[in-house]
């Protein structure tokens, strides 16, 4: 049998508990708003948190003994630290979401890209302005997309040049020699029999019925076929070092104090791509927003950082990852909800191409 005691025991532990996480709150905005310490006389001053100085004094020391708050000088206010970050972030139960305007902002702005290069360029600019951080999206993983076209275009009698268009927008160009001349109409056969062979499929995939086809195909189309074929499996198979288009990098040396003798290495890091993609590659799913915080980056030259990313995509295919880089310090439910609207406008365009 539990006491009522008991009860009013619980009960003010939770409530102390949700009044330092509020506290914790309030030192997280002023700091990122201010770039200065905290003290509890500004924090019952700037907030609403209904209770006294002496409080909040209280709760400030309980928040720096359990590890999220620290004062970086003495008589100075108290800053965040990377676990206080963390407990914040991990009890934002709702990311904020965007107003309507800045939803059609992004729609409109977006929509009107005319190509994938041209999607995710309009992306980044948009991402970084939005949040004034970094923005990083990489391209779509050739090995998640599907062929949608394959277009023949004829340069010459005997040379031909072969567009393989996917579902995400990639376009890859080839040349092919045929070693004699071709008929308008045999130009239109060939590009038949590879669209009816290859529409719709994985690359992978693909790649197996593009090698199937010069036995299956009439002896006058035989040879220009296996010509082609042979073009087209090396584009299929071939695995481009993947890519990514960064944008914003001038919004990390605004704030060079966030980055004490690092932002040298931050910036060599972003340059380098590596290790940003493989921050973006644990982006694994569309809709679900992660954030990396400091020390939990495992890259040395990032462990100044927090980097928020996502999948875009659809729910039954990820195409690539896109995310912010900035400092620690940074408005987390603003950047994460910019993260995941310009995430699902991007798959939305992509996969509706």
């Amino acid at each position: 049998m539990v006491t009522r005691g008991g009860n009013d025991a619980e009960v003010a532990r939770v409530n102390a508990d949700e009044r330092r996480f509020e506290v914790l709150r309030a030192i997280i905005a002023d700091f990122v708003s201010s770039q200065e310490p905290v003290g509890s006389k500004a924090l019952v001053e700037r907030h609403d948190l209904n209770v006294s100085s002496a409080t909040v004094r209280n709760d400030m020391a309980a928040l720096e003994e359990e590890g999220l708050i620290v004062q970086p000088h003495t008589s100075a206010g108290r800053i965040p630290t990377d676990k206080g970050y963390r407990t914040f972030v991990d009890r934002l139960h709702d990311v904020k979401p965007l107003t309507a305007a800045e939803r059609r902002a992004i729609h409109s702005f977006l929509d009107g890209a005319v190509d994938l290069d041209d999607v995710l360029r309009r992306s980044v600019r948009l991402l970084a302005q939005l949040t004034q951080q970094v923005a990083v999206v990489q391209y779509p993983a050739l090995s998640r997309s599907t062929v949608r076209h394959v277009e023949v275009i004829t340069i010459t009698p005997a040379r031909l040049m072969l567009v393989l268009i996917t579902n995400t927008g990639r376009v890859d160009q080839r040349m092919v020699d045929l070693g004699d001349v071709i008929t308008d109409d045999d130009v239109a056969r060939l590009r038949n029999v590879l669209n009816s062979a290859m529409a719709e499929k994985r690359l992978a995939d693909a790649s197996a019925a593009v090698a199937d086809l010069p036995d299956q195909a009439p002896p006058e189309l035989r040879d220009p076929l296996v010509r082609m074929c042979s073009v087209l499996i090396e584009s299929l198979v071939e695995q481009p070092e993947e890519r990514m288009v960064l944008g914003g990098t001038p919004n990390l040396t605004r704030n060079v104090a966030d980055f004490p003798n690092s932002l040298r290495q931050v910036l060599e890091a972003l340059e380098e791509q590596v290790v940003v993609l493989k921050l973006l590659a644990a982006a694994r799913d569309s809709g679900t927003v992660r954030v990396s915080i400091g020390a939990e980056n495992e890259a040395l030259e990032m462990q100044t950082t927090s980097v928020i990313s996502t999948g875009y995509g659809s729910d039954g295919m990820v195409l690539g990852g896109l995310g912010v880089v900035g400092p620690t310090r940074m408005d987390y439910p603003g950047s994460m909800a910019a993260v995941r609207a310009v995430a699902a406008y991007v798959g939305e365009i992509l996969i509706g191409r």
